[in-house]
């Protein structure tokens, strides 16, 4: 399993031959200016919820490659309603996709599209695969509910916001990693605008001395399972 930062929370999975674009906001970021929205491949599109700068770049990815979007139900229909192919999940449930096992989260944030409609309720992503485990918190605060996820899945990287301000900042991510016991984190949401910037040295040191391995990846960087 191949995963490249696009910036912001924005993620690219290679794994088992399929191609999986997370929370794309792309054009709209100028940290990554780098990034081509237009030669990203894309079997599918995993949506944690519905603010702007997580689905800025679906609409033009889903038209130019046909993936599937998934995501809740209300962002699915959503979705559909303007022509591209979906499949719409909840909190707890679970899928088998021919790349593997993906079950819906909770996530404590909010959700809503650009013009104010209601996006449902935010979430997260489970991936179960061959090539690894992997949980995607998307947006949330430190929650409970995580520590639900290794009673039924050992993961092998946990992607967990770390910006603080909208969602988990270092201090509770720590935490975070500590519920869902997993030791290896990439860190997103981050330094994409003033609320969120961080101080990198800083991170990195919390997560060393509590014996976790945080990853800080430059845009378009990979982390390989």
């Amino acid at each position: 399993m191949k995963v490249t930062f696009l910036g912001h929370a924005s993620l690219s999975i290679e794994l088992a031959g399929i191609n999986i674009i997370v929370d794309p906001f792309i054009t709209g970021n100028s940290l990554a200016k780098d990034i081509d929205v237009n030669s990203l491949k894309a079997d599918y599109i995993l949506i944690t919820h519905a603010h702007q700068d997580h689905i800025l770049d679906v609409d033009s990815i889903a038209k130019r490659t046909g993936a599937k979007v998934v995501s809740n139900y209300e962002i699915v229909t959503h979705y559909g309603n303007l022509g591209f192919d979906g499949h719409p999940m909840n909190h707890g449930g679970s899928w088998q996709f021919d790349f593997g096992r993906v079950t819906y989260t909770n996530a404590v944030h909010t959700s809503s599209f650009p013009d104010g409609s209601y996006g449902g309720q935010p979430g997260g992503f489970i991936i179960e695969s061959k090539e690894g485990n992997v949980y995607i918190a998307g947006d949330t605060a430190l929650t409970m509910d995580m520590k639900l996820i290794p009673l039924q899945t050992k993961l092998d990287l946990a992607i967990l916001p770390i910006g603080d301000n909208f969602t988990m900042g270092i201090d509770s991510a720590i935490i975070a990693s500590d519920f869902i016991e997993c030791s290896k984190i990439l860190g997103v949401h981050y330094d994409t605008f003033g609320y969120i910037e961080i101080d990198h040295s800083e991170a990195r040191s919390k997560f060393s001395k509590s014996e976790k391995e945080l990853h800080l990846l430059k845009i378009g960087h990979a982390l390989t399972i």
